[in-house]
């Protein structure tokens, strides 16, 4: 009977280990299904991604990529974030489907079940590493990363400082208008003009650079400088063109309004013209303080800043307009136009900026004022729109009393972003932005083709305005009027790219006061705590739904008690991962003294997620005081 029992128990025992032995098989099976499932998909995703991007973004440069992965999609068409699903995500999604399937016909069919799991899991580690290789190749990392860590004396050598060159004014100073137009490039006109298409998409823009100087000589084309590293996005552009150098900073490139200065050590074009006793205005149908412009034309120049919400405060625009990035050109051309009406009637010499937003990647906007010449290409008609305004807006400025006394400089401030409007360009051609002096005071020396950079305005734009500069160079800039050879004469531009994409001790020094945006909220976080009688307001805050059929959300204060006079209401809002990509919103006053502020999704590229909104008031001395702070889901 024991052992009768004993061979019992052993049986169980036996057949409870195999038990276990097939279960750990089937959890086995489980998990390498998932995971070949997974592999697979993401190898599809990675693939269908890495095509999409180099697509999207022809002839990028890794430098291009640094700075699309960290701006913010503000200003850009959710359509390419929907191509992105539909070419990406779609694609992953309807293999996952499909390999899950076919799993599901052949598992029990162990043989052919395997064979398919090991197959597609290779597969899709060599589609992996075949994606990643082209990426590492076309975008030459290899280099980049090289670049990056290895250090150059190419900027410390020839950077010539401002505070050591003698300049002398002509007895009557020259007025200066300064045009930077968005994305615009020499690219965008016809073969037979310097161009690179067969239709001319900026006739007037082409007819006022060739009947002006913008060094070409005698050849009757369009000639532009070309951009270097650190100038590629719109407020390192205007800081190349007005310094010399390139804004190679260690934070994310429009995350200079976060910091408290802006390169206090350089000295700038507006530094120069504001000591020689210039009035300085930058007018932008957008919000200034993106990307640190605000912070650097007052800093350098003590600029008025006629911006989107001066507008909106001065009741140039209703208080709810906004389009685009802030208002269109249309409307920026007009307020110019005022502008200068006012800054002419005055004795002292002016310098007023103007920066244009229509022709922003991607595609531009089209405003009712905009051709439609070209049939479906919105691009080229938003830039045959901007041509024609620049064109008009120049002819008014040349019938005025002040034009005698003014010279107009028009630059495009970088290559155009677009994904694919300058896919079909031709690798040899080589695309610089356009530029053009207009009513210079001084005539040209060097009578050849010059080969320049937008490092050159700098001195230029001075020599144009009849200064005269000791040694021909500021910056890394060469004034082209002069007969002294630039540096991408002397060395080639494409060295003097790879020259300036590499560390250097001088960038290192004038950037050594930059700090992590983190930190710099964590330090005024705990100023602001241990500050004693501080101002205090408090108010009831809610944000309401995110409501899906007007693509907002609106913030509602009210309850207002204060300890000091108030003037308005801001609210500033950003993604919660991001907050770079803040966005400031005026609040609108209603008849029972409460505020409303609608935020847009647009604002946001209709990115899903968590949004933090701080609401502040601002005192009569226009200083903000932060009243509560709430969220909302978009």
């Amino acid at each position: 009977m024991e052992k009768r029992y004993d061979k019992m128990v052993h049986v169980f025992k036996k057949k409870q280990k195999e038990n276990r032995k097939s279960e750990g098989r089937r959890i086995g099976k489980r998990i390498f299904t998932v995971l070949a499932v997974v592999l697979t998909s993401f190898a599809v995703l990675l693939a269908r991604a890495c095509q999409w991007m180099l697509k999207t973004w022809t002839g990028l440069t890794m430098e291009e990529l640094i700075y699309h992965l960290n701006t913010s999609l503000e200003g850009t068409n959710p359509d390419m974030i929907w191509d992105f699903v539909y070419s990406c995500v779609t694609v992953a999604i309807v293999v996952c489907v499909i390999l899950c399937i076919a799993c599901m016909i052949l598992k029990r069919k162990r043989v052919l079940y395997r064979c398919l799991l090991v197959t597609v899991s290779v597969l899709s580690v060599i589609v992996i590493g075949a994606s990643l290789h082209n990426v590492w190749t076309t975008l030459d990392v290899s280099a980049y990363a090289d670049n990056k860590s290895t250090y150059s004396t190419f900027i410390d050598d020839n950077y010539v400082d401002p505070r050591d060159v003698s300049m002398e004014f002509p007895a009557q100073k020259r007025n200066l208008i300064y045009i930077f137009l968005e994305s615009m490039e020499n690219t965008y006109a016809d073969l037979q003009n310097g161009g690179a298409y067969e239709e001319n998409f900026i006739p007037e823009l082409t007819k006022l650079s060739e009947e002006n100087e913008n060094f070409s000589d005698s050849q009757s084309v369009l000639n532009g400088g070309y951009t270097m590293p650190g100038t590629t996005w719109t407020i390192g552009a205007m800081f190349g063109h007005s310094t010399g150098l390139p804004l190679n900073i260690p934070i994310q490139q429009n995350s200079m309004d976060t910091q408290d200065s802006f390169f206090p050590d350089i000295v700038s074009l507006g530094d120069i013209l504001d000591s020689a006793g210039y009035h300085q205005t930058l007018m932008i149908g957008s919000e200034a303080s993106f990307g640190g412009r605000e912070l650097y034309f007052q800093e350098h120049g003590d600029y008025e800043i006629c911006d989107y919400n001066y507008a909106v405060q001065n009741g140039w625009i209703p208080s709810d307009y906004r389009v685009w990035w802030g208002y269109e050109d249309k409307r920026l051309f007009e307020f110019a136009k005022n502008k200068l009406t006012e800054l002419g009637a005055s004795e002292e010499p002016f310098n007023f900026t103007l920066l244009t937003v229509d022709s922003h990647f991607e595609d531009g906007y089209l405003c009712e004022d905009c051709p439609d010449t070209f049939g479906d290409n919105q691009y080229a008609n938003v830039m045959a729109c901007s041509s024609s305004k620049v064109g008009e807006f120049v002819a008014w400025v040349q019938q005025q009393d002040f034009y005698e006394n003014t010279t107009i400089v028009i630059s495009g401030d970088h290559l155009t972003m677009d994904s694919d409007f300058c896919e079909n360009i031709s690798p040899e051609y080589q695309r610089k932005v356009y530029t053009v002096y207009i009513n210079s005071a001084v005539e040209k020396k060097n009578t050849s083709y010059r080969s320049y950079t937008t490092f050159d305005n700098f001195p230029t734009t001075l020599a144009s305005l009849g200064v005269k500069i000791e040694g021909e160079r500021l910056g890394l800039g060469t004034n082209l009027f002069s007969e002294r050879a630039t540096l991408s004469e002397i060395h080639g531009y494409e060295t003097e790219a790879s020259e300036i994409s590499k560390k250097s001790k001088l960038m290192e020094k004038l950037t050594a006061d930059i700090r992590d945006p983190e930190e710099v909220q964590v330090e005024e976080t705990q100023e602001e705590t241990t500050v004693e009688d501080t101002p205090t307001v408090t108010a009831d805050i809610d944000a309401t739904p995110y409501d899906y059929h007007t693509g907002r959300f609106t913030v509602n204060i009210s309850n207002l008690q204060s300890n000091v006079e108030i003037q308005s209401i801001r609210c500033a809002v950003w993604p919660e991962d991001d907050q770079s990509r803040i966005v400031w919103y005026e609040g609108s006053s209603q008849e029972d003294g409460s505020y409303e502020i609608h935020v847009k999704a647009t604002d946001f590229g209709f990115q899903r997620g968590y949004y933090i909104v701080h609401v502040y008031a601002v005192d009569i001395s226009g200083n903000p005081i932060l009243i509560e702070g709430t969220g909302q889901y978009i």
